[in-house]
């Protein structure tokens, strides 16, 4: 028996009372929607499109929407709503929930709370001291911007050589540095992939990475339980990363200790890794 797809097994009825109101047109607003279509250019019609998809997540908060409920509020094609949601995904905006919904995304979040990444520096910065004082080498910190990393915190060691790969503020291509290395590789293999893709044409900057080379060290992350990177985001560089999980389990940040190639032996990366799992289970045991 042939399988189903995922949007096979999605019905109209498990709408829930809560988004019911959300799913219910406003009276003539197809008629609307037909009129406006007809006087806008491409461009406009597929940004306004997008925002109604957006302002729908939004409104749902954290329960979600589905592709067919989307495909309902918004009177589109199911091809249009997947075409337009990759693409608010790619930016941060929208991200997915478990297999069918989706739910305002990470750059929204940080709009909608300015002050949302000092509150998590503020967090992470204790695990950072920690790991950096086990090691003597600078710790790092940052957060999923879409496909881009965002550092957001730092603690220099004590060691006389600190490599100091990034700054507080600098943003790069998720996975091209450790600690975004460990927050992609924990990320759901769909986000992987539009995350890659979106970055593409970029990785090469970053020490000849490419696509291909990029799925190699997610896959070998996810095996090892954390990440492992030289020679990319700085050259004569290697970093150890590890993935920072919310209180409900999911991604939002990611950690790192990046020393020179020479420092870094299997042995001390290994070390590294246990001061970074030792120290978010003392200092944040139920997540971020």
């Amino acid at each position: 028996m042939p399988a189903r797809s995922a949007n096979q097994n999605v019905r109209l009825s498990d709408v829930s009372t809560k988004s019911k109101a959300i799913l219910s047109p406003l009276p003539g607003a197809a008629d609307a929607t037909e009129a406006t279509d007809a006087t806008e250019d491409g461009g406009s019609r597929t940004l306004r499109r997008g925002l109604q998809l957006l302002d729908a997540v939004l409104a749902s908060g954290r329960e979600g929407l589905r592709v067919v409920d989307l495909c309902r509020i918004a009177a589109l094609e199911r091809a249009t709503v997947y075409r337009l949601l990759a693409t608010l995904m790619e930016s941060g905006y929208v991200a997915q929930r478990g297999r069918f919904r989706y739910v305002a995304g990470p750059r929204l979040a940080a709009l909608a709370q300015p002050h949302a990444t000092d509150g998590l520096a503020a967090r992470l910065q204790p695990v950072l001291a920690r790991v950096s004082a086990a090691c003597g080498d600078a710790a790092f910190a940052v957060v999923r911007e879409g496909a881009i990393s965002h550092c957001i915190a730092r603690h220099v060691g004590t060691h006389p050589v600190q490599i100091l790969v990034i700054q507080v503020g600098t943003r790069q291509p998720l996975g091209v540095g450790a600690a975004g290395l460990a927050l992609l590789a924990a990320l759901p293999q769909d986000d992987v992939a539009r995350s890659i893709a979106a970055n593409a044409a970029a990785l090469g900057h970053y020490g000849g990475m490419t696509p291909e080379r990029m799925n190699i060290l997610v896959r070998a992350t996810r095996e090892r339980g954390w990440s492992v990177i030289g020679n990319h985001a700085t050259s004569g560089v290697l970093a150890v990363g590890m993935a920072v999980h919310s209180t409900d389990g999911e991604p939002v940040a990611g950690i790192s200790v990046a020393s020179t190639l020479a420092r870094m032996p299997r042995e001390r990366q290994q070390l590294i890794a246990r001061a970074m799992r030792e120290s978010l289970a003392a200092l944040l045991p139920k997540g971020l």
